[in-house]
């Protein structure tokens, strides 16, 4: 299987004989479902090729999970870490595997309680924002101050590493976000990268586990309110093939009362998310920038990805109008 020698795992692990398959809708790691018949596992680990600086870390992620699992967050529990690029080609973890639903499709969307679901999830971002760093044993996991002038140049550094086309656009908006940067207020566990399918749903809404922990460390809260935000209204989801927004669905909340529910429940003031909602457009673009050149070099495994590029231009005018006031 590509991305993963499931011959030379299961000596690592010295497991009866072992069978995989890919999870489908990653754009960055590479997530594989493992069992030996009788256990089953999850597996992570960093994709094929250009793997920028910082990113894709996998020593980071565990560190997070078993951190969040013994708070009693709902995370999948690592079972363990391998740093040992001999095994596999790569550093990777293993977690336990949690049963849920990920919700990409809109027909299925349709057929429960999304304004619930999304309530949900708001709470339970809330929550990982109420967690105090020290206390759980991630106070050295990051650097709450300066989060947000760090955030804007690390960006950049990402853009400028990844790029592989003109953006009309994007300098101008970088510069803009540069010149206005909040300082943030108390800081907090930000997931970085924090959606509806990044999170594995029970039969009765509740949230079995949020996933994809690769961009978490320290830092303001309001940016990863601000890319929920951001993701709930953009057209990542399928419906009739075509893609579509989730606010778009029948009773889905309003944006402002997603932001009203995340300041209810977290006590925290959003009353101007202007500069965190264009700095997460820019973010996202930059993100899909990279998988976008990631495709255009053959290092992308699965299907889907030919058509991340096309969104990038219209993240760069979200991220304009939103530090306009729109």
């Amino acid at each position: 299987m590509k991305g993963l020698d499931l011959d030379k795992l299961q000596a690592y692990l010295d497991s009866p004989p072992l069978t995989a398959t890919m999870f489908a809708g990653g754009r960055s790691n590479l997530t594989y479902a493992v069992t030996d018949g009788t256990n089953r596992w999850v597996l992570r680990r960093p994709p094929l090729g250009h793997v920028l600086p910082t990113a894709h870390d996998m020593v980071r992620e565990h560190k997070v999970l078993a951190a969040l699992s013994a708070a009693g967050f709902p995370v999948p529990a690592p079972v363990r870490l391998c740093t040992d690029t001999e095994v596999i080609g790569a550093p990777f973890y293993l977690m336990e595997h949690v049963d849920g639903t990920i919700y990409r499709d809109v027909a299925h969307l349709e057929k429960i309680d999304i304004g619930s679901l999304t309530l949900t999830l708001v709470d339970t971002l809330a929550d990982l924002h109420a967690l105090v760093p020290a206390e759980i044993g991630l106070g050295d996991f990051g650097k709450a101050e300066g989060f947000n002038a760090r955030q804007v140049r690390r960006w950049k550094q990402q853009l400028d590493a990844s790029r592989s086309r003109d953006l009309t656009g994007i300098e101008e908006l970088h510069a803009r976000l540069a010149a206005d940067i909040p300082a943030g207020g108390p800081g907090a566990v930000v997931h970085g990268d924090f959606r509806l399918d990044n999170v594995l749903i029970g039969p009765d809404l509740e949230v079995n586990a949020v996933l994809d922990w690769e961009m978490s460390t320290l830092g303001d809260p309001l940016s990863d309110l601000a890319l929920m935000l951001v993701y709930a209204g953009r057209p990542l989801l399928i419906k009739d093939g075509k893609p579509f927004a989730p606010i778009d669905l029948p009773g889905h909340p309003s944006l402002d009362e997603m932001a009203t529910r995340y300041a209810q429940r977290s006590g925290r003031d959003v009353g101007d998310l202007h500069w965190y909602v264009g700095f997460a457009a820019f973010k996202l673009a930059v993100i899909l920038e990279g998988v976008h050149y990631r495709y255009t070099k053959g290092q992308t495994v699965g299907a889907g990805f030919d058509t991340v590029g096309a969104m990038v231009p219209d993240l760069i005018e979200q991220g304009h109008r939103a530090l306009e006031g729109h």
